[in-house]
């Protein structure tokens, strides 16, 4: 694990649910989750994707879009902590999505492709453990 490292994995057991829900956390969270999540209530004309999920409250539950730059991957619900109120005490999104493997494997790789690195097991319990949450 590296300090500054943004992490992703699937943050529910593997297999084929009806919801599975894959967890960022580190300090690029909410910057990665920005730039591929389009909140529902935005309009065709709206402000940036920035704009929009800085408008997002945290804690908070919202519905929209997971996108792989035109591509929509999926319908989705992105729940915002920032640290230190968080499990690992650091920023982490949570995107409650469709629980087919596919859909899981996407929303990783856009993650990974917009910064994050793929967890190790039991990373977001260590970072838990090392920032004393």
């Amino acid at each position: 694990m590296f300090k500054n490292d943004t992490i992703v994995a699937l943050a529910t057991p593997a297999g084929s649910g009806a919801i599975a829900v894959v967890r960022l956390s580190g300090s690029l969270s909410h910057e990665i989750a920005s730039r591929i999540f389009v909140p529902a209530f935005a309009k065709a004309d709206s402000k940036s994707t920035l704009e929009l999920y800085h408008q997002l409250g945290a804690n908070t539950v919202t519905l929209g879009h997971i996108y792989d730059g035109n591509r929509m991957v999926d319908e989705v619900l992105l729940t915002k902590f920032n640290a230190p109120r968080s499990y690992t005490g650091e920023h982490v999104v949570e995107i409650s999505c469709h629980g087919s493997i596919y859909i899981q494997q996407e929303i990783i790789a856009v993650c990974l492709k917009n910064g994050a690195r793929m967890a190790n097991a039991g990373e977001f319990t260590l970072q838990a453990f090392l920032n004393a949450c």
